[in-house]
């Protein structure tokens, strides 16, 4: 991990319009000073340095936004303005975001806390904020047009209300979602209990991230926002692998894990060598009883989901979303399965023609993972990453949880791969192998065949014209 860069630089901003007639004017006196972050690395966690004292979050490739006591009330500044993201190490995105990336900066807050929030829009156009699963006044919800006027371009808008329960929330705009979600307008938020609670568990180590999507070409910068279903980039906080951080953990901790999908799809998010609880989901804590251990728990759209479970097996873990596809990059679409074809004799002309001609695909896809070939600028390779044995082949949503027994405590650090112990790891066999079971030998004994089934071909006949229909 890297130091945040330029973290309390003040942009000076003035304010403007108020959206609550009850913040007063001396509290627009002065706007807090405006934090803002280039920086694609994990932040280390933001201590508390006033108010009531909570165990902070770490938001994986993100930050938190620092805030200000005014009289008893917490004071945040975000900006609505386009960014430069990087989605991961050769490619960057134009996105649109909050206090220089995409998505803004998580807030964390005490329940009980009272919270006032200056907007700022820098965007080419109107916005509001939408505080996704909070009970606050309908004045202060964000919906455009519903509740409250728009946010006008170079003006700023005044949120206030009090966090009335602890849980894991988000924000993010409702006007113009289509175009304003689709270009990464969204943040996480994260209200913690102001006492023990007895549904809510304290933890070592707390991790949160959003689910998000774009359908980036290669070679182009700018998601195309009206996009329905055809994503080629799936990301964790606009981040695909091998550009998403590890989890690192101390063996023995009580781990947290908050995640929030704001994609148009759903994702059964699945964690290697380790069962967890859903714990809380963006209405609250679960209850006891409804709890039990999974390694997959499915995340729907617009919903949060908190994971709790126990670092108790040291190694290296995958974690990632199980849909296939999602654990892909962009070059991964509308590519024909050539699986068996054999491509010798057209080899041999294309390469006469054009030299640098590639097959792709004729064994599978895994050689993928492993060469060099030229690709269009700003874009990702299909499956990539190197593991301490060879290329991981993979993309997109897919990280890995990293459990050491000398990871200190409140050591966010990568410690490297991990050193499998002797006798503990897969290896090749070298001596006889058995002639292994087939399935024409499943049957014999309690389910004798009533007789051999014969061997046929499917023969597909293309009609000559309609008049076979």
């Amino acid at each position: 991990m890297t130091t945040r860069r330029d973290f309390f630089k003040n942009l000076g901003m003035a304010g403007g319009a108020v959206a609550a007639a009850s913040v007063s004017s001396v509290a627009l006196a002065a706007l807090p000073e405006l934090v803002s972050m280039d920086n694609p690395d994990t932040a280390s966690p933001l201590t508390p340095p006033n108010g009531r004292p909570y165990n902070p979050v770490v938001t994986l490739n993100g930050w938190t936004l620092p805030s200000r006591m005014n009289n008893g009330v917490k004071e945040f500044h975000l900006v609505a303005e386009p960014v430069v993201r990087e989605i991961a190490p050769g490619m960057k995105a134009h996105l649109w975001g909050y206090n220089g990336q995409s998505p803004g900066p998580t807030i964390e807050v005490v329940e009980g806390d009272r919270v006032r929030i200056f907007v700022t829009n820098r965007l080419p156009e109107h916005t509001t904020i939408h505080w996704h699963g909070q009970r606050l006044p309908s004045g202060m919800d964000g919906v455009g047009g519903l509740n409250q006027k728009q946010i006008p371009v170079g003006k700023t808008f005044v949120y206030e209300f009090v966090a009335r329960r602890p849980g894991t929330f988000m924000y993010h705009p409702h006007a113009d979602e289509m175009t304003q979600m689709a270009m990464g307008m969204m943040g996480f938020w994260v209200t913690h209990p102001k006492e023990r609670h007895p549904l809510i568990e304290t933890v070592d180590r707390d991790f949160g991230f959003l689910l998000n999507a774009y359908d980036i070409d290669p070679g182009s910068y700018t998601p195309k926002v009206n996009t329905m279903l055809d994503f080629n980039l799936w990301t964790w906080n606009s981040r695909s692998f091998p550009g998403i951080d590890s989890l690192n953990v101390r063996k023995g901790d009580k781990v947290r894990i908050r995640i929030g999908n704001l994609t148009m799809t759903n994702h059964p998010m699945h964690l290697h060598g380790h069962e967890f609880v859903v714990s809380g989901t963006d209405g609250g804590p679960t209850p006891i009883g409804s709890r039990w251990p999974e390694v997959t728990t499915d995340v729907a759209v617009g919903q949060m989901r908190q994971l709790d479970f126990l670092a108790d097996e040291e190694g290296d873990w995958a974690f990632h979303c199980h849909k296939s596809h999602h654990t892909m990059n962009a070059m991964g679409h509308d590519v024909p399965t050539m699986i068996g074809v054999d491509h010798r004799g057209v080899v041999k002309q294309i390469t006469d023609l054009i030299p640098d001609y590639m097959v792709m695909g004729e064994r599978g896809m895994a050689d993928m993972g492993e060469m060099e070939m030229p690709i269009p600028d700003n874009t990702l390779p299909m499956m990539t990453g190197q593991g301490p044995y060879g290329a991981v082949e993979m993309g997109g949503m897919f990280s890995v949880l990293k459990v050491r027994r000398d990871q200190k405590p409140g050591d966010y650090r990568d410690p490297g791969w991990y050193k499998q112990p002797k006798n503990t790891q897969a290896y090749e066999w070298t001596g006889p192998v058995a002639a292994a079971t087939r399935s024409h030998d499943a049957g014999k004994g309690a389910m004798r065949p009533a007789g051999k089934a014969q061997s046929q071909e499917v023969v597909v006949r293309k009609p000559g014209s309609h008049g076979q229909h």
